[in-house]
C-alpha cells in the first residue's frame, strides 16, 4: 500500500487528468487510455513538491454557511449591479479600498480574494507582498470603513473560523 502511495501521491488528481484526457480525445482507444494512464501517474508526481499541504476545515458546517452565503451575495450583488447600470440618474462611484488582513495564510487569502472577485461590482486587483492587505476595486463605493467591515465579518472571519488560522 506504501509503494502505491508514492506512485499515485494524489489519487484524486490522477483520476480527474485521466478523465479530463480521456474527455478531450473523445476515444476510449487502448492507446489514449494508456497515454491518459501514463500522463495520470507522470503529472502529480512531477509537480508533488510544488504541493503545499492544504490546511483541515476545522468547521464544516461554518463552510456550508459560508458557501451558502456567498451564493447568496453573488445573486443578490448581480441584480444590485443590473439595477446600477440600467437606472437612469446617478453614474457609479468606482474606487479603490485597501483591505487590511487579518489572516496570513495563503489559501485563506487565496479563498477571500476569490470570493470578492466572484461577488459582482468588486475585484481583488493585488494583494501585499507581506501578505498584510488586499487593493480591492468596487463599482460604486459608498462608504469604505463600512465595506471593510462587510468584508471582515462575512467573508474573512468565517474563513478564519472555518480553517481556526
Amino acid at each position: 500500500m506504501r509503494s502505491l502511495g508514492r506512485l499515485l501521491p494524489t489519487p484524486t488528481l490522477s483520476l480527474v487528468l485521466l478523465v479530463v484526457w480521456l474527455l478531450l480525445g473523445r476515444s476510449l482507444s487502448p492507446g489514449q487510455l494508456l497515454l491518459g494512464a501514463g500522463l495520470a501517474v507522470a503529472i502529480p508526481l512531477l509537480i508533488r513538491r510544488l504541493w503545499e499541504p492544504l490546511p483541515r476545515v476545522r468547521k464544516p458546517w461554518t463552510l456550508c454557511r459560508f458557501v451558502a452565503r456567498v451564493l447568496w451575495d453573488i445573486l443578490k450583488a448581480n441584480l444590485e449591479v443590473s439595477y446600477l447600470i440600467l437606472k437612469p440618474g446617478r453614474a457609479p462611484r468606482p474606487g479603490f479600498v485597501e483591505y487590511p488582513l487579518l489572516v496570513r495564510e495563503p489559501l485563506t487569502i487565496t479563498l477571500l480574494a476569490n470570493t470578492i472577485t466572484l461577488t459582482p461590482g468588486t475585484v481583488s486587483t493585488n494583494i501585499r507582498l507581506d501578505r498584510s492587505s488586499l487593493l480591492i476595486h468596487v463599482l460604486d463605493l459608498d462608504d469604505e470603513q463600512a465595506l471593510v467591515e462587510e468584508i471582515r465579518s462575512r467573508y474573512e472571519r468565517p474563513l478564519k473560523e472555518i480553517f481556526e488560522c
